[in-house]
């Protein structure tokens, strides 16, 4: 296949956070809002005058001050993040809103309070913890939507004067919707026989939609997805086997890249920075305001295994499970990020599930934020998309 016309644009976009569209938005007076993680919504974040930036830390290699702040027993990604701050990195952010989903991500950012990364370029910069629940009771859901008004919603109005109205959320949720509805149909081409994009590919796309403000990105979004309408793929398909990627932080479409190398088609991407789930459109249901609809979409939805109660952890099995006929693969590739507490966990769960009961071939890896071992996870890749394609052939006659 020919390439696709913004393919570097979107690569020399990823290459830092702030991009040339991020530099475009903070020109036009706009707020820059980071966050690390899918209990964020998205969506508050890009009130009028505001802009959502995903936190990554592209080309990052020594994380020497990081560890000696939070040791060598954490995870390489909240590492990655506070030495990409120590660096400067992130000193056009107007606000930081956390989580306390992760104690090795809560206990990074709250180094941006406790050494000033940022405050000292912006004396208006704030971070603020939203505390997310475990489970998906009614009493979980009130207690989420209050944390997202106070700490994202008041916040954002006290200091910067944002219109948080009903109505201002109203429009910031039909544009979010719009941007999900171009996102999701691309990703959708990934359910044909011989697709006229690449996992890869749609990585990119994922990505430079989280990680650029939205009204800038959108229009090369559209033009991407025109493009894909009338894009002929090769006459015969380059994949041997489909496979379903899921997992914790994957911010690096290079590690897409190595499994299709392999042979292994990632035709869906369950997994943080993914678009399953992450490019469902938000419905305001029958008596629900705007802010009660977001955060019921967003606990809902949400498939982090940081849930414990029984409906989310068998639900999360099934729904890899229903990816998988979907986007019809022939096995699961479930990643962790080294020291990740919650994935680490899932991971060895989800293996013996998915493989016991319902018969999906499944391959756990366990990686670093930077991917160093490219040599030995060539190998596993390339072990795995054999050992699909032997059982898929025999499962033909």
């Amino acid at each position: 296949m020919r390439d696709l016309k913004h393919r570097v644009f979107f690569e020399r976009l990823l290459g830092d956070v702030k991009n040339e569209l991020v530099d475009e938005a903070l020109a036009e007076g706009k707020k820059a809002l980071g966050y690390s993680c899918y209990y964020v919504p998205e969506v508050l974040l890009n009130l009028d005058g505001c802009f959502s930036v995903r936190m990554r830390a592209p080309g990052i290699t020594d994380i020497s001050i990081a560890t000696y702040y939070m040791s060598e027993k954490t995870c390489m990604y909240s590492r990655s993040l506070l030495e990409r701050a120590i660096e400067g990195g992130y000193n056009f952010f107007d606000a930081l809103i956390s989580t306390e989903t992760c104690g090795m991500m809560h206990r990074a950012h709250e180094h941006f309070e406790m050494l000033n990364l940022v405050r000292d370029c912006n004396e208006n910069f704030f971070v603020s913890h939203i505390d997310s629940p475990f489970v998906t009771k009614d009493y979980a859901l009130k207690h989420y939507e209050r944390q997202l008004k106070n700490h994202i919603l008041t916040k954002l109005s006290e200091v910067y004067g944002t219109d948080v109205s009903d109505e201002a959320l109203r429009s910031a949720i039909e544009k979010h919707n719009e941007l999900c509805r171009v996102v999701s149909e691309i990703g959708a081409y990934r359910k044909l026989e011989n697709p006229p994009l690449t996992g890869y590919e749609f990585h990119l796309i994922e990505l430079v939609s989280e990680c650029c403000p939205h009204d800038l990105i959108l229009p090369y979004l559209k033009e991407t997805l025109e493009e894909l309408k009338t894009r002929k793929p090769d006459e015969k398909p380059w994949y041997r086997v489909r496979v379903v990627l899921a997992g914790g932080e994957n911010d690096d479409p290079e590690f897409t890249k190595l499994i299709e190398d392999a042979g292994a088609f990632v035709v869906a991407d369950r997994y943080c920075f993914g678009s399953l789930p992450g490019r469902e459109e938000i419905e305001i249901r029958e008596g629900e305001t705007p802010l009660s609809a977001v955060a019921r979409h967003y606990i809902e939805t949400n498939q982090c295994p940081r849930f414990m109660n029984p409906e989310k952890v068998h639900g999360r099995k099934a729904y890899l499970k229903q990816l998988a006929e979907e986007y019809h693969a022939d096995g699961l590739i479930v990643q962790q990020m080294k020291f990740c507490e919650y994935w680490e966990y899932e991971r060895m769960y989800c293996q013996h599930v998915m493989e016991e009961d319902y018969g999906l071939p499944c391959m756990g890896i366990e990686k670093e934020y930077v991917n160093t071992s490219v040599g030995q996870l060539r190998t596993r890749f390339q072990a795995f998309t054999e050992s699909l394609e032997i059982k898929k052939l025999a499962k033909e006659g």
